[in-house]
């Protein structure tokens, strides 16, 4: 789950960033309306978290211009000011949800859910490959119809090769949408995750899914 954070207060916008991805979320980061609304042109979201208070765009014009290009990221925007009108304005211009500071972590988080729940209606609901199923809306994996327990970033990086539906994925790509755009580690960790998958998936059920492309990435591949 991919999110764009657009929040001036640094404090707040890490102390955001740190919480989601303890939670499983890939977090991206922006200070200001201007870079805001450009990553998330840029970039696919499954939700954006925008204040309104912004310096360069306010939160409503970002919201405003995003949907006039068509973009239909759900958005939860986030104020310090209170009262209907604020919330009119912000759900006039486009948005999804509203919260007002200070806000219960525990609120928005949820809140969060329940916008990419939404968010996913039209999406495939169920990624089949073989008796590989993966259910993203609860977040569960099963094979061969036994349930499979994956950590949060397991099952990220399952769902990304799923969603490629056999097509070879670099690890770049998984990166760019497991990890956040700031990830500066050792692009092998997501050897380390592969593995994981492996030992999970496949080797208790005498499956080889997970098909190494060398040099190139991963891709899902039948038994035959």
């Amino acid at each position: 789950m991919r999110v764009l954070v657009v929040e001036d207060e640094k404090r707040l916008a890490e102390s955001l960033q740190w919480g989601l991805e303890s939670e499983g979320y890939a977090v991206d980061l922006a200070h200001d309306g201007i870079e805001g609304l450009h990553r998330a042109q840029e970039h696919p979201y499954q939700v954006i978290v925008l204040d309104i208070m912004l310096p360069g765009l306010n939160g409503y014009k970002v919201c405003e211009r995003l949907r006039a290009l068509g973009n239909t990221t759900p958005i939860l925007m986030l104020t310090a000011k209170n009262g209907e009108y604020d919330e009119a304005e912000a759900l006039d211009t486009g948005a999804d949800d509203f919260l007002s500071k200070p806000f219960s972590y525990v609120v928005l988080t949820a809140r969060l859910r329940a916008l990419t729940r939404r968010g996913r209606v039209a999406a495939v609901t169920m990624l089949e490959f073989g008796d590989l199923v993966l259910d993203p809306a609860k977040h569960k994996v099963r094979r061969a119809g036994q349930v499979v327990t994956l950590t949060s970033k397991e099952f990220a990086v399952l769902e990304c090769l799923m969603r490629h539906d056999g097509a070879v994925v670099t690890k770049q790509d998984i990166l760019d949408e497991v990890w956040d755009m700031a990830y500066q580690g050792d692009p092998n960790i997501v050897e380390v995750y592969v593995s994981a998958l492996r030992r999970k998936l496949d080797t208790p059920f005498g499956r080889h899914t997970i098909a190494t492309v060398r040099g190139t990435g991963y891709r899902l591949a039948d038994d035959d």
